[in-house]
């Protein structure tokens, strides 16, 4: 598992927001509620529970320093 301060790229960050499936997901309500991810795939739901705990962002970290 992953400690620490996570690196930022700005290519995956673009690429989340405007990729296809995205897209599809959002403009046609395919999405499920808040809090519902561990039911299409627990396994993926858990790693990222863990990874947003003993890791932190950049830009967090910056907006928490400037607020």
């Amino acid at each position: 598992m992953f400690f620490g301060m996570r690196k930022p790229s700005l290519k995956r960050r673009t690429s989340a927001r405007t990729s296809l499936k995205r897209q599809i997901v959002h403009r046609y309500g395919l999405k499920m509620p808040r809090g519902w991810g561990w039911l299409p795939s627990p396994k993926k739901y858990a790693y990222n529970k863990v990874y947003q705990r003993t890791s932190f962002d950049v830009f967090s970290l910056l907006k928490k320093l400037f607020k």
